[in-house]
């Protein structure tokens, strides 16, 4: 059981990181997506992928990316994600 509980916590502590790495990506696409648009979607995109990178600085990473989830259904935008 002991072995489970280690082995469990070695991946965690891996996703932990790749979470971390991928918010400034989203954060990438987000923009390049949003560009000059100025539709009422986009505006709030923008707003909300700014949560997202609050997020992300505070260490909260599963968060930040269900943000830019958010932000990318709302303007109408797909995100690519890490595997």
């Amino acid at each position: 059981m002991r072995i489970v509980l280690i082995a469990l916590a070695l991946v965690a502590s891996a996703v932990g990181p790749a979470m971390a790495g991928q918010c400034p990506e989203l954060q990438a696409q987000l923009d390049k997506a949003l560009g000059q648009r100025h539709d009422a979607g986009a505006a709030n995109a923008k707003v909300m992928s700014k949560d997202a990178m609050a997020l992300h600085q505070e260490g909260k990473h599963d968060e930040s990316v269900a943000k830019y989830e958010e932000a990318a259904k709302t303007a109408g935008v797909t995100l690519q994600k890490k595997q």
